[in-house]
């Protein structure tokens, strides 16, 4: 398998896409005056796809599981966030639901991955451009 880039990774496209759905989120009613969470729920978020692609410069599978470790405990971070936000009502439950099993699935997602590539080291080749 040879990866050209980070956006090729399926992960990285749905940290992208569920900081994008936090941030149009967090842009709502009492969340976007609460800039201190807002601003956390946010960087956290942020930092899931940024660890991946800050990782594909290094092209090295130790450090790939590193960073792919500290995406997923941004995610769990996140996670938290998002449940402190339900807790003081700026979340409704129907967006807490889908927002939370998105984080879920995120999370387990890298950990698979990290799995694979903790057994399969020696398969895994990038050809960056």
């Amino acid at each position: 398998m040879k990866i050209q880039s980070f956006e090729e990774f399926d992960i990285w496209n749905k940290a992208v896409e569920l900081a994008s759905i936090v941030y149009n989120i967090t842009n709502k009613d009492k969340f976007e005056k609460d800039w201190w969470l807002r601003d956390q729920i946010r960087r956290s978020i942020v930092s899931v796809s940024s660890n991946i692609a800050e990782w594909f410069e290094r092209n090295n599978n130790v450090e790939f599981i590193r960073f792919l470790k500290i995406a997923k405990w941004s995610c769990w971070e996140a996670r938290t966030q998002l449940i402190i936000a339900k807790k003081v009502w700026y979340l409704v439950d129907e967006d807490f639901d889908s927002l939370k099993g998105e984080f879920i699935d995120l999370s387990n997602k890298i950990g698979w991955f990290i799995q694979y590539l903790s057994k399969h080291k020696e398969q895994w080749s990038f050809a960056k451009k």
